[in-house]
């Protein structure tokens, strides 16, 4: 019995030292809002144009409720989904569910502050950083998507991958290569390209086509299987 306490203390320890790691990163832009908070004017920009200048403004106070509409809401949304999850193969207990949620995590973290420090600043400074980031966002997905198990609500979710397992493991199977070349090409581009103007539209081909090619090419292997 004791051996067997010993080793479920052990699993509650991790979990809970990984949900700690993942709270410290959730809680970076309280921490930076709370400093530049006397610094920001009582009205702030909230929304920029593609050119990256303000077009929408809110009360200071509407950034206290960003972070929690962001990455923490994010974060509780992630630890219900495989409570309703009708396939039920989604699981807290999965290393590469928590890796997905770990690293969305950290991007939202990471989106949002920098959010309030371009609402401090009054203009996005370089829109290609961020484009850039996303890019890295989906590589990071696309090196877990490839063995995600059939869901509901985490994957390339069409029609045609729902219906079928072996669609759906080789779409993602095909989809984690092109999200993985994809997005690093977006990373690169956002270093390379320093022109906005030249990046936005390499940008929105490049999201289009890795969005694209997993989606036709679900259609075409349940086609092909029928």
């Amino acid at each position: 019995m004791t051996i067997g306490n010993n080793q479920n203390n052990i699993v509650m320890s991790k979990k809970v030292y990984r949900e700690l790691i993942l709270w410290l990163f959730l809680i970076i832009p309280y921490v930076y809002l709370f400093k530049i908070w006397n610094q920001l004017p009582d009205i702030v920009p909230t929304h920029f144009n593609l050119a990256g200048e303000a077009d929408g403004w809110s009360s200071k106070q509407f950034l206290i409720f960003l972070p929690g509409s962001l990455g923490v809401g994010i974060y509780f949304l992630m630890l219900v989904l495989p409570q309703i999850d009708p396939k039920h193969n989604l699981s807290l207990e999965d290393n590469k569910y928590y890796a997905i949620r770990f690293f969305m995590g950290v991007f939202f973290s990471i989106l949002t502050t920098y959010i309030l420090y371009t609402s401090l600043a009054g203009k996005i400074s370089n829109t290609s950083i961020l484009f850039g980031f996303i890019g890295g966002l989906f590589a990071v997905l696309g090196n877990y998507f490839k063995d995600m198990k059939p869901n509901y609500y985490i994957g390339i979710r069409t029609p045609w991958t729902l219906e079928d397992e072996r669609v759906w493991y080789n779409t993602h199977k095909l989809g984690s290569k092109v999200w993985i070349i994809g997005g690093i090409a977006l990373l690169l581009g956002s270093i390379l390209i320093s022109d906005e103007k030249v990046f936005l539209p390499i940008f929105i081909v490049t999201l289009l086509i890795i969005t694209l090619i997993p989606i036709i090419y679900s259609y075409i292997d349940y086609k092909r299987g029928k």
